[in-house]
């Protein structure tokens, strides 16, 4: 564990520039961490004590990268909550049904039509299904669309998924890491996890006066030790009963956001989730080696084509089921597109269960091709429907049925 001290201090420093460079071209930081992690690695050079190799610290990051997972998906609950869950509408159901239903069934298709096996199939649907919650958000803010009529689809889309991603990385889990081959093993699995799920959250909502009371401390040394130590021991203790510890995380997350304290523990953890986070992506990019990427080009550029698809039409039915206009649909489609965090965590899902070795370079050029993508087509929303509308009339189609509808309620009520 040689100079393990200096390689840190090197990776972090490569991440910090890899963050200036993005928000210098005033794009996402996500693909830039995961690129400079691929650049770097066992293929680079040394030069004396600066050994860019990474050997003695591998562990190290990818154990740091482990933690910047927890602390991503803690933020995610702790910004939902299992209420706003709950209050988060019919239309949102139906939209993120919707959404879910087109890209997963096309993620299936791919992966049975590329030849893969039934497990690796089951993760490549997972990569192509979820959004990246960290791109969207940053491209809504960016964007300044955060009062746009299609964010509240956008984002209970982006609330609906997380619940899917839950439920499929306990079914995933259940499937691969305990090695379950049989159906009726698979449905113990996933029953387990799933009630370990109910279970946490129920317990938790009925336990928040007691949580109140534990996390009432006034030292934020001693607050942050308390919100941490239940953060591992849940998450820890998860991965045991085959839950993914990012599923353990989450649910953390999820039923704090209900306490008095929540407020309290967001400020707090922001600069952990960045930091750790920012790790994850680095020790993700980190064990791409660049030079393999080259059997997973077409495979990755297929699934990309279909996201793209898949995306824009999902898009356009979650925003007419939700009363929107074409544009404002055209606008859902194209601001989810961008695949990060999630994505990754389930093709890692697939690594730890041995699964075969294409995944791993097929998610990496995947996420980074839909996460320049994204931003960009999100940016240049209104040319992209422009495109399509001279093609398929949209517009048209949209005032003929608004007309037709106004037409049946003079008829219904002629006074």
């Amino acid at each position: 564990m040689e100079h393990v001290v200096l390689e840190l201090g090197l990776a972090v420093a490569l991440i910090a520039l890899a963050g200036l460079l993005s928000a210098k071209l005033r794009f996402s930081v996500i693909p830039f961490y995961i690129l400079v992690g691929m650049v770097v690695g066992p293929h680079a050079p040394k030069f004396g004590n600066f050994d860019f190799r990474f050997i003695h610290s591998a562990e190290l990051i990818e154990l740091l990268g482990r933690l910047g997972v927890l602390f991503l998906l803690f933020y995610l609950g702790l910004e939902f909550s299992v209420g706003r869950l709950i209050k988060a509408g019919k239309s949102i159901a139906i939209g993120g049904t919707i959404y879910i239903v087109i890209n997963f069934s096309l993620g299936l298709l791919f992966g049975f039509g590329a030849g893969l096996p039934f497990q690796e199939v089951l993760i490549i649907a997972g990569i192509t299904s979820i959004s990246s919650s960290a791109i969207v958000a940053k491209v809504l803010v960016d964007l300044k669309r955060t009062a746009n009529a299609e964010t509240e689809m956008i984002l209970g889309i982006i609330m609906f998924e997380d619940i899917f991603l839950a439920v499929y990385i306990s079914i995933l889990s259940g499937l691969v890491l305990s090695g379950a081959s049989s159906i009726g093993g698979v449905l113990l699995s996933a029953a387990i996890a799933l009630g370990y799920m109910l279970l946490v959250i129920v317990v938790g909502r009925k336990a928040l006066p007691l949580l109140n009371k534990m996390f009432n401390i006034r030292s934020n040394e001693l607050f942050l030790l308390a919100v941490f130590a239940t953060l591992f021991i849940v998450a820890g203790f998860s991965e045991t009963i085959h839950v993914a510890e990012a599923i353990g995380a989450l649910l953390v997350g999820l039923v704090l956001a209900e306490t008095e304290h929540m407020k309290r523990i967001e400020h707090l953890i922001l600069p952990f989730r960045d930091f750790f986070g920012a790790l994850f992506f680095f020790s993700f990019g980190l064990t791409i080696d660049p030079f393999t990427l080259g059997g997973a080009v077409w495979l990755s550029l297929g699934a990309v084509v279909i996201t793209l698809i898949g995306n824009y039409i999902a898009g356009m039915l979650a925003g007419r089921s939700a009363g929107l206009s074409p544009k404002a649909s055209s606008n859902i489609g194209l601001t989810i597109v961008s695949r990060g965090e999630f994505s990754i965590i389930i093709a890692n899902l697939g690594k730890a269960g041995g699964l075969l070795a294409i995944l791993q370079p097929f998610s990496a050029l995947y996420v980074l091709i839909l996460a320049i993508l994204g931003p960009l087509l999100t940016k240049e929303s209104k040319h992209v429907y422009n495109f399509m509308n001279r093609i398929f009339k949209l517009d048209r189609n949209y005032k003929k049925k608004n007309a037709a509808k106004t037409e049946m309620k003079k008829v219904e009520d002629p006074s």
